[in-house]
C-alpha cells in the first residue's frame, strides 16, 4: 500500500562497509563475513549505532554470505553458521536497543556485485535464494533484495523471497553515468517491472551514486507501490573484481552527512518514502538525516500504516 505523504521509512546505512572500516585486522576477500567469526560483537555494535542514529529498519549482515562467495575461499561449510551469526547479531542489537525496529533479511548478488556476467544460471540462482530464505524467514520481518544488477536477477530473487510470505522490497543498482539503465544495461523500467510482477511490495535503487540515483527515481514513481533509495559514497566501483577487497575503492570526500541529506531531501521531493544509505554511508549520515526529516515534520516509521 502506498505510504501516507508524511510517513517515511528510514533504513540503516552500509553495515558491511561500516564493519570493514572498524576492523583491526587485514582486509579479507570476505570482508564483512570473517568478522562474524572473529568479532560478532562488532557487528552488533554497528547495528546498535544505526538504531541509535534513527534507523527504523536494519538489514542483517549476510550480504557476503552466499555459497558462491564462500566457495572462493573453500569455506562453503560455514554458510549456515554465518547466516545464523548475522541473524543473531541483528536480534541482539534490536533487543538491546529496546526500540521498535524491524529486521530485514538480505538477498544479495550471489557471486559478486555490479557485474551481470557473474550472475549464475536461473536454476542455480533460484535454488540458492530459496536456501537463504529458508534460513532467514523465521527471523526477519521482511526481505530486502538489494543491489540487483539486472531484471533477471531482480525477478528471481524477488520470486524466492515472496515464497516466505514476508513483505519483499527490491532494490536495483544503476549505471554510474546513466540512471535510466541498470549496470547490466537493462532499462531500469524492465527491472522495476520484473520486481513488481514477481511480488515486490516496494522498489528502490541502491548502491549507486546519489546523482545517478536521482536520475532513476522518476522511473520508479507511479507504479502503485512505495519507492525509495539508498545510495553509496564511493568515487566509483569500477576497480572492484570478484575476490578483491573493498579497500581498493575510494570514498568520496564531498559526501559528508549534510550533503548526503540534501540528496535524500531531493528524493523525497520526488515522492520517495523509503530512504537510507548504502556503502560509505555511516551512522553519522543517518543521524543527521533523521534529525532533518523529523524537523521537517516527517513521521519516521518502521512500516507504513494503512
Amino acid at each position: 500500500m502506498p505510504a501516507r505523504s508524511s510517513e517515511l521509512v528510514l533504513l540503516d546505512g552500509g553495515v558491511g562497509q561500516e564493519v570493514f572500516s572498524r576492523r583491526t585486522g587485514p582486509a579479507s576477500p570476505l570482508w564483512s563475513t570473517q568478522v562474524m567469526i572473529d568479532r560478532p560483537d562488532l557487528v552488533e555494535a554497528v547495528h546498535l549505532d544505526f538504531i541509535s542514529a534513527g534507523a527504523r529498519i536494519i538489514t542483517v549482515n549476510s550480504y557476503a554470505v552466499t555459497p558462491q562467495k564462500l566457495a572462493r575461499v573453500a569455506r562453503t561449510d560455514l554458510f549456515d553458521e554465518l547466516q545464523r551469526a548475522a541473524l543473531d547479531a541483528a536480534h541482539r542489537a534490536r533487543d538491546t536497543s529496546g526500540k521498535n525496529v524491524r529486521i530485514a533479511g538480505c538477498l544479495p548478488p550471489l557471486a559478486g556485485s555490479y557485474r551481470a556476467e557473474l550472475t549464475p544460471p536461473d536454476d542455480e540462482c533460484l535454488s540458492t535464494y530459496r536456501r537463504i530464505v529458508r534460513i532467514e524467514a523465521d527471523h526477519v520481518d521482511l526481505f530486502l533484495c538489494e543491489t540487483m544488477v539486472s531484471a533477471r536477477e531482480a525477478r528471481i530473487a524477488t520470486a524466492a523471497a515472496t515464497e516466505s510470505g514476508k513483505p519483499v522490497w527490491t532494490a536495483l543498482t544503476v549505471d554510474e553515468c546513466d540512471g535510466t539503465i541498470l549496470r547490466s544495461g537493462d532499462p531500469v523500467a524492465d527491472g522495476v517491472e520484473a520486481a513488481i510482477e514477481a511480488g515486490a511490495e516496494a522498489v528502490l535503487v541502491n548502491c549507486s551514486s546519489p546523482e545517478s540515483t536521482t536520475a532513476t527515481l522518476p522511473t520508479l514513481a507511479g507504479r502503485g507501490v512505495p519507492f525509495g533509495a539508498y545510495a553509496n559514497g564511493f568515487v566509483t566501483v569500477a576497480p572492484l573484481r570478484p575476490g578483491r577487497t573493498v579497500d581498493i575503492l575510494q570514498a568520496r570526500r564531498d559526501l559528508d552527512p549534510r550533503t548526503y541529506a540534501r540528496h535524500v531531501r531531493d528524493w523525497i521531493a520526488e515522492g520517495a518514502t523509503i530512504v537510507g544509505g548504502c556503502c560509505e554511508i555511516g551512522p553519522e549520515h543517518i543521524a543527521v538525516l533523521a534529525r532533518d526529516l523529523e524537523h521537517a515534520g516527517h513521521d519516521l516509521v518502521s512500516a507504513f500504516r494503512a
